[in-house]
């Protein structure tokens, strides 16, 4: 046989997708004491392995690709395959959620990995919109959080709790959406709940979800978190399913971090304002220098020295322990963020739905070395659609595709191609 036959190629793609079905069963051995040592904490070790679905949808992609012979993809899906993916529990039964999440946490267990959840269930979620949804009433919500809190059990695990959920809250959704303020309240108690029902496990690792560097000012998303219960959980995630450079978002968790110490531990006079806080947007916030030309553009890192000078001087004394850490996406990051060209779109471009040209961030990693990132994660599932995008246009049709995008959820195999091709660093099999 010729070495760059077809058949032969065709092997070396199946036996790519048989390593990636035996992951999550290899080097156990080498995983046991980093899994026993973090028993512990539930922070996450640099040594953590996390879960790989060794039947994911990038497997049934590859092996789609290669019935149909195209064997540059198929091996594209097998490589993206053998790397660790969230799992999205989205709603369902108390009793069907418990049992789903007991599945992959034994699942999970056997391999010696750690899997990573995403809880998607809060009512009145994505303020109806492409991924609306969620359940019923907080008391519904709260019998699923406590289902899938009892489902992963003393099991090592990860969970983003709720998406958006914070970062959109119902007083956001529009005019007459919330007036009276009720829906917020019960809004960010519910995520309260969840992460104190989840950190309860002896070995959940919760997250609270805060929207990414180009959403909520510095000192709001602070806000949000605090009176979310962030303290009773492990910290915060950030960039989930959408697409700007990790380091971005680390500069801004940092400095959400070090916002929540300034106005709850810091100068007397600044306990509860976390609106004095220097942000992504503005620096001149007071407590400030007042140079109303210190103006942050959230798109130049170049102007970020202005709120780098802000937390030196207001949160430099802050030690380590005491600041939040976080988690961030990097599924769709490795191009940064998709601009639209000037003067395309007179409304929203809906610049973070479906993307266009975008691709695979840096591999998913407890071993960050950055301080404060406790973990580079896959959580949006790399080829899911985030809706059908219409960018304003009235019309059915993305005009970036030429086509109505897939529903929210659904895989979508031309974006999982682009991802895996445009992927940077370039995409090699996990070992």
């Amino acid at each position: 046989m010729k070495p760059g036959s077809p058949w032969r190629r065709a092997t070396a793609v199946l036996a790519a997708l048989a390593a990636c079905a035996a992951l999550t069963a290899t080097q156990a051995q080498a995983q046991a004491p980093a899994q026993a040592q973090s028993q512990a904490r539930a922070a996450i070790p640099p040594a953590t392995r996390f879960y790989v679905d060794p039947h994911g949808k990038a497997a049934e992609q590859a092996l789609a690709d290669l019935r149909a012979g195209d064997l540059a993809k198929a091996a594209d899906m097998a490589r993206l395959a053998s790397w660790p993916q969230a799992q999205w529990f989205t709603g369902g039964t108390p009793d069907e959620v418990r049992a789903e999440a007991n599945r992959l946490a034994r699942k999970a267990r056997a391999a010696h990995r750690t899997p990573v959840l995403v809880a998607y269930n809060v009512p009145g979620r994505d303020c109806s919109q492409y991924s609306g949804g969620g359940a019923a009433s907080s008391a519904a919500y709260r019998q699923w959080i406590d289902a899938l809190a009892a489902g992963i059990g003393d099991t090592e695990a990860v969970v983003v709790v709720e998406p958006d959920g914070l970062a959109l809250l119902p007083r956001d959704c529009g005019a007459g959406v919330d007036p009276t303020g009720e829906l917020t309240a019960a809004r960010v108690a519910d995520l309260a709940y969840a992460v104190t029902t989840l950190e309860a496990g002896a070995r959940t690792a919760a997250y609270l979800d805060a929207g990414n560097v180009r959403w909520r000012s510095v000192g709001d998303m602070a806000r949000r978190l605090l009176d979310a219960g962030v303290r009773d959980g492990d910290g915060f995630a950030l960039n989930v399913s959408n697409n700007h450079p990790a380091e971005h978002n680390a500069r801004y968790g940092a400095w959400v971090a070090k916002c929540m110490w300034f106005a709850t531990q810091g100068p007397e006079e600044a306990r509860g304002h976390t609106d004095w806080c220097a942000s992504q947007y503005y620096s001149d916030a007071a407590p400030n220098d007042g140079d109303p030309g210190h103006a942050v553009d959230p798109a130049d890192p170049a102007t970020w020295h202005w709120t780098d000078a802000w937390f030196d001087r207001a949160a430099g004394s802050a030690p380590a322990e005491a600041l939040h850490h976080f988690v961030i996406d990097t599924s769709r990051s490795g191009l940064g963020a998709w601009t639209p060209p000037p003067g395309k779109y007179g409304g929203d471009p809906e610049a973070w739905c479906n993307a266009p040209g975008r691709g695979l961030g840096p591999r998913p990693t407890a071993d960050t070395g950055v301080p404060l990132v406790d973990a580079y994660l896959w959580i949006k599932v790399p080829g899911e659609s985030d809706g059908s995008c219409t960018r304003s246009t009235g019309g059915a049709v993305d005009p970036e595709y030429g086509i109505v995008d897939p529903p929210a959820g659904t895989w979508w195999p031309d974006q999982a191609h682009e991802l895996a091709r445009n992927a940077v660093p370039r995409l090699a099999f996990n070992r």
